[in-house]
């Protein structure tokens, strides 16, 4: 568990400037779930808490191009204030085959996409580091995606298959005989595709729920909160909210809130 300190001030990615999100273009859809922007405010740097999804993204930040694995736990870097982020989200069983590595190599990880050994990525930074502006950076940044993934193999489809069961509260341990796999089997998928087994995707997704839940319903009680997200009780969503983000399920309705309060 982080300090006091931390929970105290951490601010949540999405209260930190300018989030924006769209699904991405047909072309790119089966690699890519979204195409996203955060435009940081400018100012003191603060305490910025990414908290973990079970997703991998691609950024654009600070002229290169980086791979953002899978998060365990909530990450604190450390980005300039006034800086715009660009991110393509892969789609669950497409990140491992299009950058050649298993997602369990890349936990907690930010590494530079030349470095995982993309032949493309000088060409691809060259191309978006001339761009005017983040509308425009945002805008070749797709198009350069297409051109990347018109040659990729399809995605896993059991890893899809494995993530909605943990996206919707089902046990993932439930799909072995629909999947046709062992334990051992699964197992090895889930390292592959999303960084870690499958409790863990399990406890990310139901965290996530419960930010969604927090974003669409006001002022529901911590209590109810629980039950709806998918934890035993509330005892049990303190303790896997703080050890996944280092907040308190109350700070982040509070921030959560607060956002909505300013949109």
């Amino acid at each position: 568990m982080a300090s006091g300190r931390r929970k105290d001030t951490a601010l949540l990615a999405a209260r930190a400037g300018r989030y924006r999100e769209h699904a991405s273009p047909p072309a790119l859809r089966r690699h890519f779930s979204r195409l996203w922007s955060h435009a940081l405010h400018d100012g003191p740097p603060a305490m910025v808490a990414i908290v973990p999804d079970g997703y991998c993204d691609l950024l654009w930040i600070d002229g290169r191009l980086i791979v953002a694995g899978p998060d365990r736990t909530a990450a604190f870097p450390i980005i300039r204030p006034g800086a715009t982020v660009i991110g393509a989200r892969f789609a669950p069983g497409a990140a491992a085959p299009w950058l050649r590595t298993p997602l369990s190599a890349l936990v907690g990880c930010s590494v530079p996409l030349s470095d995982i050994g993309r032949e493309d990525t000088a060409e691809f930074e060259a191309r978006l580091g001339d761009c005017p502006n983040p509308s425009a950076a945002m805008a070749l940044f797709s198009r350069l995606l297409e051109e990347a993934t018109r040659h990729e193999e399809e995605p896993a489809r059991d890893a899809a298959v494995i993530f909605a069961a943990a996206d919707g509260a089902r046990p993932v341990s439930g799909l072995l005989d629909r999947l046709g796999m062992s334990e051992r089997q699964l197992r090895r998928r889930c390292h592959n595709h999303f960084g870690y087994g499958a409790k863990t995707l399990e406890r990310i997704r139901r965290f996530q729920r419960f930010l969604d839940l927090c974003r669409r319903s006001g002022t529901i009680p911590l209590a109810r909160l629980a039950l709806e997200a998918g934890f035993a009780d509330q005892p049990h969503m303190t303790r896997e909210v703080g050890e996944l983000s280092t907040l308190t399920p109350a700070v982040i309705v509070d921030q959560l809130s607060m956002r909505k309060r300013a949109d």
